[in-house]
């Protein structure tokens, strides 16, 4: 294995880490699998509240883990999938009395 594969293996393995073992969340098990954004959007928000370990705001903390979950796995997410996750940023928003876009 050349040092290129063992770097792009190695990176693949420090987002999905991120993904389950987050310092700021403990996020319900395959959350993001969820086709219902209502429901991704209310696990997000349950463990952001109850997280003492974050740094900012509940809302900050789940939207960024949404975003991140998003940014990492968009590549290889198909659009049936990638629809109710960005749905759920809006239902994130309207839980925390944020204005939608």
């Amino acid at each position: 294995m050349t040092a290129k594969q063992k770097a792009k293996k190695a990176t693949k393995r420090w987002s999905a880490k991120v993904t389950e073992t987050s310092d700021a969340l403990d996020l319900d098990r395959e959350v993001f699998k969820s086709k219902d954004p209502e429901e991704i959007a209310e696990s997000l928000k349950h463990s952001a509240d109850k997280s003492h370990r974050r740094k900012g705001s509940p809302f900050q903390s789940a939207m960024s883990m949404l975003n991140f979950y998003i940014n990492r796995a968009g590549k290889n997410l198909t659009k049936t999938q990638k629809k109710p996750l960005e749905r759920a940023k809006n239902k994130l928003r309207k839980l925390y009395g944020h204005e939608e876009k």
